[in-house]
């Protein structure tokens, strides 16, 4: 669901991608209260929410590919992570969702943080820029994954912030504000949903970015990895590996696919069972989410 060259796009149908053929235990154990940490325990001087520039939901571009970013990150040593979804560097086809099957561009690839880019006037104002540190199609290539949850739903990369650029970072999510904390247990139906996208495909209208909605039931045979949801305004391309809140404001997925059904779904992955992923083969010491700074103001 990233934004190629002018408005390529992977749609994939939710009933396909949703449901994973295994059963076995996921590559991710339960999440623990250190994968988060407040934003003044952090080693990092954040900007405040009103002066940052730099934040989940904005765009993001990867070679020729638009996205959005989730949540920021920091590890033990205080550098500063920005999230996006695994696949916005992949290099296979748009309808190629399985992480464990498919490519991206190598670790070290630079990604700039963008404002205003859209299909007809180009990319936009640069903001900052920094670098694909973890992609977790990659690292399911390397180590071999096989449970099949994780290779169809663990969809994240970590782009560290370059350091003249991270006094420009807060980790509040626009309008909504949090997260407030990691869901951990999945969603129920008719929970109430929060996400902001900044698809260049919405030509920076505000009002398309701002998303609200309801979750759907979970698939069992998921085994936690992916929730389905149902927004008054969907995710669409560009809109990818965006964050998506829970009803008490807390980080529950990064979005991945578009469903083809009528109304359209999206399928997010799940923040904790990606991030412990992450933790556990990333090699970055002491990775945890930031909360943000603003308070949720979710309805």
């Amino acid at each position: 669901m990233a934004v190629a060259g002018v408005a390529a796009a992977a749609f994939v149908a939710i009933a396909a991608s949703a449901c994973g053929t295994s059963t076995t235990p996921t590559s991710a154990t339960p999440a623990a209260p250190q994968m988060t940490v407040a934003a003044d325990a952090a080693k990092v001087h954040f900007a405040s929410a009103d002066s940052a520039t730099i934040t989940p939901g904005v765009q993001t571009y990867t070679g020729d590919a638009q996205c959005t970013t989730n949540y920021v990150f920091v590890d033990k040593s205080g550098n500063v992570y920005l999230g996006q979804a695994a696949h916005c560097s992949g290099t296979g086809k748009d309808t190629e969702t399985n992480g464990c099957h498919n490519n991206s561009l190598p670790i070290g690839t630079v990604v700039t943080f963008n404002k205003g880019g859209n299909p007809i006037t180009g990319v936009g104002r640069q903001l900052g820029a920094g670098t694909l540190v973890y992609n977790s199609w990659l690292t399911m290539r390397q180590k071999g994954e096989t449970d099949q949850n994780t290779c169809n739903f663990n969809d994240l990369a970590l782009i560290k912030v370059n350091p003249d650029d991270v006094g420009k970072v807060n980790p509040s999510i626009p309008f909504w504000g949090g997260p407030t904390g990691i869901a951990t247990d999945g969603t129920t139906p008719d929970t109430k949903i929060y996400s902001y996208g900044s698809s260049s495909l919405k030509f920076g209208f505000k009002k398309l970015s701002k998303q609200h909605g309801v979750s759907k039931a979970d698939q069992p045979a998921d085994n936690g990895w992916s929730h389905i949801v149902e927004m008054r305004f969907p995710g669409i391309p560009g809109d990818s590996g965006s964050a998506y809140l829970d009803a008490q404001g807390r980080a529950l997925g990064v979005l991945s696919t578009i469903g083809l059904a009528l109304p359209p779904l999206n399928n997010i992955g799940d923040i904790s069972h990606e991030l412990q992923y992450a933790r556990a083969n990333s090699g970055i010491d002491g990775l945890q989410l930031v909360l943000g700074t603003a308070p949720f103001k979710g309805k």
